[in-house]
């Protein structure tokens, strides 16, 4: 049975843990198919806090390591949706 996963990122402190989610996202690049991160931006603000969601492909494997990666970074929130085909 495939499985579609999606994991959202809640970062609450982009400033101080953006580079360690890069580095785990670019370690897992090839499992990552979609990216899409959020964030409020005006002309005179920049948010500290962050969304991304991640849409995962390739060897299954790979989905629960990436997300445990994830996880042990503090200030990180993680959820994650499977579908199953």
């Amino acid at each position: 049975m495939k499985e579609t996963w999606i994991i959202g990122i809640q970062i609450t402190d982009r400033v101080k843990e953006a580079s360690r989610v890069q580095d785990i996202m670019t370690k897992f690049g090839c499992t990552i198919k979609t990216r899409l991160g959020l964030h409020e931006v005006t002309e005179n603000f920049c948010s500290q806090n962050g969304l991304i969601l991640l849409e995962l492909t390739g060897n299954p494997v790979e989905f629960p390591k990436l997300e445990n990666a994830l996880l042990a970074i503090p200030g990180l929130q993680v959820k994650k949706m499977i579908f199953q085909e």
